[in-house]
């Protein structure tokens, strides 16, 4: 049994008639034991539990009714169908089938007492009922009509509404005679917020009453739903909560200030650190002088100056005499670190190493020599860097840039290239996508939190203009005109239909018509089927000024720095979402020059990408557009964890249950103190299983 829990840890095959073939079709819908059978909750709910009189049928309704057959024929319009009159004194309906047998159709002979269940449309023989479910009644008995609301589940391909009602009212019954849903939540907690209790909310919503609010159940806002919401947020909650005390007692090296190298490097830099980044780079500091993990978030709109707060982390790791890994997702990205990397450090007499996919094989022996040998001090790279032949001589710290781009898996990989000795390398996350509060307080509620929340002075905001694309021409002039006056231009070509393909031959027809359309201008291109040192060679005439405008795919969305760069204009924007917008508007307005984002839509635009180019034009604040991204596309990809279902949840609802968070962690908190130890990890199990794996990142 899945958790010393009566009947509900019995595999789903003890239910009269689920076989092997049947057991298969359940494990799709994730399916396995009772349990999951009864926390496979409705979609929605019918009304049968009254009988409609024919005459007052109204078109649109569903209901339930009852008559005598009265006439049956084949009719051949367009479509061969079985019409079926039936009549209860009141009125004659008409019910029509397109699917039939001829067993069916011999079945329903004049005179038949039946009862059917449908919705009511216009036909050409006035209101019908399309394949209606029905089923003869017996004039003799007083059958009774439903007890309960009809639940409507979620289904899967060869398993009806029928067959998996009535599984679920086998569960139902063995709940109710044995027992078996064990109540792990303590008394005093139910009280404090006035829950139901667990047997009795799984039954109410498997068999609603008909006094039930169906409005209030179809929201999700009934008490018995919130009371099993409450208890799966509460049980990844927790989850997140035991790894963060599993962490603390984990070991890991103490970095404390041996030397001057921060110092120096503060000197060298050609501007001061912003409040924001002092604040930030202390609270680290403070992290890693301690003798166990840090696990810390640090988010700042782009452009904020993360990249130097994780500078200074690295230099104390240094000074400590230890390595230092730094992973982005994107070779573009790990280049830009590694410029600005190689720039700082090698003033400081430290090198910095290089692993990326497309190094040659000599190259990636000596780059694999100096990190195994703790020459290199500094690791910058992409996923490459947890390829299993990368040993390091002594890691203490990984910082991860974008960290939602990457999977959970490769996360744990770089972070096992630490663990030696029992101990741990610190970890220092970076997001310029900022993550909304819903998200920070469920998905990373293992991780200390750091806003760079000021930007450095001398950054200009960005205006956004949103402009169909059949004034392409006025677009095209607005670039000839910025670049005359001296600055330099962003032309970005979105993905289509996903291929990476066909969007660098997007971006070479763009710029061949731009070519032709401003003969005057230098334009160059950079997209990601390019070789690395190509889209160098390419980056670096476009920072020199060699070339007015840059014409390339979203491999420019994060960790370009142009400053004299002041126009971005983005094709089809209503292919990306929000963070992929802002992250791409943020690579103008480095500089002191007006800014400007010209978003050219293609029209007809969806409902989605109204809302979003609305958006993008309303607000520049990155904590903002993330509420709203997470409002339209949920949280796995602003968590980069579809792929591992770590925030896939059963019943609960990010969006819509968002403001049960605080009262969910304060739970959280109070059946840690109170040392509730068997009723968490009972908890834990029922909702997510062997899964909280993942979330040691």
């Amino acid at each position: 049994m899945s958790d010393g829990e009566g009947v509900s840890g019995l595999p789903v095959t003890e239910l009269n008639g689920v076989g092997p073939q049947l057991a298969l079709k359940l494990e799709r819908l994730q399916i396995r034991t009772l349990q999951d059978l009864l926390f496979h909750l409705p979609l929605r709910y019918q009304d049968r539990t009254r009988i409609t009189p024919i005459g007052s049928l109204r078109y649109g309704q569903d209901a339930v009714v009852e008559g005598h057959v009265s006439s049956v024929n084949i009719v051949m319009g367009r479509r061969r169908s079985l019409l079926c009159r039936i009549q209860d004194g009141s009125g004659t309906v008409t019910l029509r089938f397109f699917h039939f047998s001829a067993a069916q159709k011999q079945s329903l002979t004049e005179g038949t007492l039946i009862r059917c269940y449908g919705e009511v449309r216009r036909g050409s023989s006035g209101l019908e009922l399309y394949h209606p479910e029905y089923k003869r009644v017996d004039e003799q008995s007083t059958e009774q009509v439903e007890q309960y609301l009809t639940p409507v589940y979620a289904t899967t391909e060869g398993l009806n509404q029928v067959r998996l009602r009535n599984l679920c009212e086998q569960a139902i019954t063995l709940l109710q005679r044995c027992g078996g849903l064990q109540e792990w939540l303590p008394e005093s907690l139910r009280n404090k917020y006035h829950l139901m209790e667990l047997e009795e909310a799984v039954t109410l919503l498997h068999r609603p009453p008909p006094d039930t609010p169906v409005q209030q159940l179809l929201e999700g806002q009934h008490p018995a739903q919130l009371r099993l919401v409450m208890e799966e947020l509460l049980a990844h909650q927790l989850s997140l909560l035991e790894l963060r005390q599993k962490v603390k007692m984990t070991q890991a090296p103490a970095l404390i200030s041996r030397g001057d190298l921060q110092q120096r490097f503060k000197q060298n830099l050609p501007y001061a650190l912003t409040s924001a980044q002092q604040r930030v780079a202390e609270e680290v500091d403070r992290d890693v002088s301690q003798p166990h993990p840090m696990l810390r978030l640090v988010q700042g709109d782009v452009g904020s100056g993360k990249t130097v707060v994780a500078a200074l982390a690295a230099l104390r790791a240094i000074e400590n005499n230890m390595q230092v890994a730094m992973m982005a997702p994107t070779e573009i990205l790990a280049e830009q670190h590694l410029r600005n990397f190689s720039e700082w450090f090698e003033a400081l007499g430290l090198n910095v190493a290089w692993l990326v996919g497309k190094l040659g094989v000599r190259q990636r022996k000596e780059q694999l020599e100096a990190i195994a040998s703790g020459s290199a001090a500094l690791v910058v790279g992409t996923h490459a860097l947890f390829q299993q032949d990368v040993e390091f001589n002594r890691l203490a710290l990984v910082i991860i840039d974008e960290q939602h781009r990457f999977g959970v898996h490769q996360r744990l990989a770089l972070k096992e290239k630490g663990g030696h000795d029992g101990s741990q390398p610190h970890q220092l996350i970076m997001t310029a996508t900022p993550i909304p509060r819903t998200l920070a307080m469920s998905a990373y509620a293992d991780l200390d939190c750091s806003i760079i929340d000021e930007l450095p002075p001398g950054r200009t905001p960005v205006e956004t203009v949103v402009i169909p694309d059949d004034r392409r021409h006025e677009v095209i002039g607005r670039v000839r005109n910025g670049c005359a006056e001296g600055r330099q231009a962003y032309w970005v070509c979105t993905l289509i239909e996903e291929s990476e393909a066909l969007e660098c031959q997007a971006a070479e027809a763009t710029v061949e018509e731009l070519k032709a359309a401003l003969p005057e201008l230098n334009i160059g291109l950079v997209h990601g089927r390019m070789k690395s040192a190509e889209k160098a060679q390419v980056m670096d005439a476009f920072k020199r000024g060699d070339l007015q405008l840059l014409v390339a795919t979203t491999v420019i969305e994060v960790g370009v720095d142009v400053p004299n760069a002041s126009l971005m204009i983005i094709e089809n924007p209503e292919r990306l979402g929000l963070a992929q917008l802002h992250q791409l508007r943020g690579r103008v307005g480095r500089g002191a020059t007006d800014s400007y984002c010209v978003l050219l839509y293609h029209s007809p635009l969806s409902q989605l990408g109204r809302e979003r180019l609305a958006i993008m034009r309303e607000s520049s604040d990155g904590f903002v557009i993330a509420e709203k991204d997470l409002e339209l596309r949920g949280p796995g990809e602003l968590l980069g964890t579809r792929q591992t279902g770590l925030m896939q949840f059963r019943i609960a609802d990010l969006q819509r249950d968002a403001h049960l968070l605080d009262v969910v962690q304060e739970a959280a908190h109070s059946l840690l103190q109170a040392g509730e130890g068997e009723a968490i990890k009972a908890i834990i199990l029922r909702w997510m299983g062997e899964r909280d794996h993942y979330a040691q990142v």
